[in-house]
């Protein structure tokens, strides 16, 4: 440690789709929707994050809300360097005399092009970052998880975000064979939307979907300790006037089949590319599941019986991915796979 070591601020971003979160003194201190309010007129950045949330949907023509991410990379330049440098304000909200330069290591899909990573690079860069590292999303969450992800043993990780799915296989501190698509919890919202619209003729916006699927989601049509029915309020397509409808799990379930099903797809592939020596010891470790995606109810079961290999969801699955970019922050010299 140098003598200017308390001008360098270090931190952890797991820039997400759906939400951010940011890591400080092995403390998560920002966990926020990736979402900013504009105003349209002067261009200028209203709310960040929850604030910001809750204005989505329900914004008159002077506002409109930007997710600036999309399927897991940057869709928005200028909206996603405000969003994570007003992002990074909120971890010390208190005035002061200097900024210290920030050493950041910010984690990414890994079915990204160059092209991407750049604009990862220069977004954090462009707010503050003096050093920035990137780490791969499934390799973030192997660590978050506890996996020791240098030792010569194969591990699978699935991590379903918001923008996409990235099943990998690790082995001896890297990546051996990754799938990387963009079906995960945005593409299930939209199912439920869409299935709302073609069964019940009511529209619903996209937190309302949001919630349904937290609420009644499931990923099989049998399920254990099944959640009750819920109240969906929309609008009705035929009249215009705002009504109520109950819908169940088994609905619901029966709306993400197909999505579901290309994620079991994907991760066979990511099976059939796996080297044999590696499948030996995936046949014994079993699947990891991280991410918002894998708290479906019953999605896990569903895995394990398409596969047929136990399947282990990570204890907080949302945040397992940011626990392993914090962790990566601090080997920072020794784990080779940081990327600069």
């Amino acid at each position: 440690m140098g003598l200017f070591s308390f001008l360098t601020q270090e931190i952890a971003i797991d820039l997400g789709t759906a939400n951010t979160l940011i890591i400080y003194n092995d403390k998560v201190v920002v966990d926020e929707p990736s979402i900013v309010a504009v105003d349209r007129t002067t261009g200028k950045i209203i709310a960040v994050g929850k604030q910001a949330q809750q204005m989505h949907g329900k914004t008159h023509e002077n506002i409109k809300t930007i997710r600036p991410l999309k399927d897991g990379v940057i869709a928005d330049f200028s909206a996603a360097e405000h969003m994570i440098r007003g992002m990074i304000k909120m971890i010390n909200p208190g005035r002061r005399l200097f900024t210290p330069s920030l050493k950041v290591v910010i984690c990414i899909p890994s079915g990204i092009t160059e092209v991407e990573k750049r604009a990862v690079r220069d977004s954090a860069e462009r707010a503050g970052g003096k050093e920035v590292y990137l780490i791969h999303e499934p390799m973030a969450a192997a660590i978050g998880i506890g996996i020791d992800v240098e030792e010569p043993m194969g591990n699978m990780i699935i991590d379903i975000g918001g923008g996409t799915s990235e099943i990998a296989v690790i082995a001896l501190g890297g990546i051996v064979c990754d799938k990387s698509i963009r079906i995960a919890g945005d593409e299930f919202t939209s199912n439920i939307e869409e299935y709302m619209r073609r069964q019940h003729n009511i529209l619903i916006g996209e937190r309302s979907a949001e919630r349904v699927k937290i609420e009644v989601g499931a990923a099989m049509t049998e399920i254990d300790n099944p959640p009750p029915d819920y109240a969906v309020h929309g609008r009705d397509l035929m009249t215009g006037i705002p009504k109520e409808i109950y819908v169940s799990y088994t609905e619901i379930a029966h709306a993400l089949d197909k999505s579901i099903s290309k994620v079991e797809e994907a991760i066979l592939n990511a099976l059939e590319m796996t080297p044999p020596e590696l499948s030996a010891d995936i046949f014994r470790t079993g699947i990891y599941l991280a991410g918002g995606g894998s708290m479906l109810r019953g999605l896990d079961k569903r895995i394990s019986l398409k596969t047929k290999l136990p399947v282990h969801i990570a204890e907080d699955p949302l945040r397992a991915v940011a626990r392993g970019t914090g962790i990566a922050l601090k080997n920072v010299g020794k784990f080779p796979f940081l990327m600069r």
